[in-house]
C-alpha cells in the first residue's frame, strides 16, 4: 500500500475499499454503524462505538485495540456526518492494521481511563494500551486513515444520489451522463 518513499497509493486504497464493501454486501445509503458491525463480524472481532465528550481542542476520535475487540471513541458533541467521518477514520486505522501511538501522552486517553463510558469493560487489557488517536495528518498512518474515511464516505454519497426515472430517451442520456458513479457500481 505504500511506495518506498512512504506515499499512499490512493488507487490501491480505493480498490481495497470497493472490494471490502462488495464482500460485506454493503449498499447505499451508507450506515457507518452497520458497516462497523459487519466488519467486526467478518473479522470475528467486535467493534464497539462510544460517543464521548472529548475536550476541544484535541483529537476528534481514538481507537483502542483491545485483546478481543476494538473500541472507537468519537466526539459526542458533533454533527452526525462528522461523527461518521471520525468513525470511518478510526476504522481506517483498524483496516490498515496501524501501530499504536500509546507512547505519546494524551490527556484524552487519561480522561477516558479516569471516566470510562457506561458499558466499557477494559477487562485485563490494561486500559487499552494499544491505541491511535486522531489529531493531525503529519504521519503516514493518519493520512492513510483519512483517505480510507474519505473514500468510503465518497462511495456512500455517490451511490446515494440517483437520477430521476424517466421514459424520455434524451433525458435518460443526460441523466446517465450526469450521474456517473465514478466506478462505484
Amino acid at each position: 500500500m505504500v511506495t518506498p518513499f512512504g506515499v499512499v497509493r490512493e488507487w490501491q486504497l480505493r480498490w481495497q475499499c470497493r472490494r471490502l464493501l462488495r464482500e460485506l454486501d454493503v449498499s447505499a445509503p451508507l450506515d457507518v454503524r452497520d458497516l462497523c458491525q459487519r466488519i467486526g463480524e467478518a473479522r470475528a472481532r467486535p467493534i464497539e462505538l462510544y460517543a464521548y465528550p472529548i475536550e476541544v481542542p484535541g483529537p476528534f476520535g481514538l481507537w483502542f485495540h483491545m485483546r478481543d475487540r476494538d473500541a472507537i471513541f468519537f466526539q459526542r458533541e458533533d454533527v452526525r456526518w462528522h461523527q461518521d467521518h471520525i468513525i470511518l477514520h478510526e476504522l481506517g486505522h483498524i483496516l490498515g492494521n496501524h501501530p499504536s501511538d500509546a507512547e505519546v501522552f494524551d490527556p484524552v486517553t487519561a480522561a477516558i481511563r479516569e471516566n470510562p463510558p457506561a458499558g466499557l469493560d477494559w477487562g485485563d487489557d490494561e486500559k487499552g494500551e494499544h491505541r491511535r488517536r486522531r489529531s493531525c495528518y503529519d504521519v503516514r498512518y493518519e493520512r492513510e486513515a483519512e483517505l480510507h474515511a474519505t473514500i468510503i464516505q465518497e462511495w456512500g454519497s455517490v451511490l446515494t444520489t440517483t437520477p430521476p426515472v424517466t421514459e424520455e430517451p434524451a433525458v435518460q442520456r443526460i441523466s446517465a451522463t450526469l450521474s456517473h458513479h465514478q466506478g462505484w457500481r
